[in-house]
C-alpha cells in the first residue's frame, strides 16, 4: 500500500505530537516531517514533498493562509488541509482562495482530520460539517463567473503572491524578505499589479481583494 505522506505544521508541540500519534496509527498514512512556523513549513514542503500538508491557520513568521500559496507554487502536487478555530465563511473562502482543499475546525472530532487528509489526497474538497459546505459551490461558481476575478487571474503567480501579502498588511520590505526578492522587485510587481487591476492605491487594492474574496472585511479590520 502506498501510504499518504503527511507534513504536520503547528506552533504548539503538544498539538503536533497528538496529530503525529493519530496519523501514525493509520495504516495508510506516514508522517514525514513537522514544522512550527509558516516559513519552516514552506521550506520543509519543498524538501520533503509530502502528499498532504496539515497546516495550522495561525502560525508565527508566516500564517497558514500565506504559506498555502507558497506551498502550491513550489510543490503543486502537495494538497493542504488547514486547521482553524474560525467557522466564519470569510475564513473558509479565504482558505480556498489561497489554494487549500481542506478546512478542519480544531473543535472537530479527530475523524474529520483523517477524512480531510484522505479527501484532499484524492483531489477532493473537505470542510468540517459545522462549516457551511455550500461555500465550496458558491466559491467555485464565483471564481468562474466573477469578472473581477478574471483580472486577478491575469496576474502572474509571483504578482498574486505579492498582491496577497500587501493586502494582508505586510510591509514592502517584509514581503521582499519572505519571497526572497529585492525591494525594487516588489515595488515593480506592485506597480504592475495596480496597472493590470486598474487600481491606484493600497486602499483600492484592499477593496478589490475583499470584493473577490482574497480577504474578508473583518480580517482586514482585525
Amino acid at each position: 500500500m502506498n501510504k499518504i505522506k503527511v507534513l504536520i505544521a503547528d506552533d504548539h508541540a503538544i498539538v503536533r505530537n497528538g496529530l503525529r500519534r493519530l496519523l501514525e496509527d493509520q495504516l495508510d498514512m506516514e508522517v514525514v516531517g513537522e514544522a512550527d512556523n509558516g516559513l519552516q513549513t514552506v521550506k520543509k514542503v519543498k524538501l520533503l514533498r509530502p502528499n498532504v500538508a496539515l497546516v495550522d491557520i495561525a502560525m508565527p513568521k508566516l500564517s497558514g493562509l500565506e504559506a498555502v500559496s507558497l506551498i502550491k507554487e513550489a510543490v503543486p502536487d502537495t494538497q493542504v488541509v488547514l486547521l482553524s478555530m474560525h467557522e466564519k465563511d470569510a475564513y473558509v473562502d479565504r482558505a480556498l482562495a489561497s489554494g487549500a482543499k481542506g478546512y478542519v475546525l480544531k473543535a472537530s472530532p479527530t475523524s474529520d482530520v483523517l477524512e480531510a487528509i484522505r479527501a484532499v489526497y484524492n483531489d477532493e474538497y473537505f470542510l468540517s460539517p459545522k462549516v457551511n459546505a455550500q461555500i465550496i459551490v458558491t466559491y467555485l461558481r464565483n471564481r468562474k463567473d466573477n469578472s473581477d476575478v478574471s483580472g486577478y487571474n491575469l496576474l502572474s503567480e509571483r504578482e498574486q503572491q505579492v498582491f496577497r501579502m500587501l493586502v494582508e498588511g505586510r510591509e514592502t520590505s517584509e514581503t521582499a524578505d519572505i519571497l526572497c526578492i529585492s525591494l525594487k522587485t516588489v515595488k515593480k510587481h506592485r506597480a504592475n499589479i495596480m496597472k493590470k487591476l486598474n487600481v491606484h492605491n493600497m486602499v483600492e487594492m484592499v477593496k478589490y481583494a475583499v470584493k473577490i474574496g482574497i480577504i474578508g472585511p473583518e480580517l482586514w479590520e482585525d
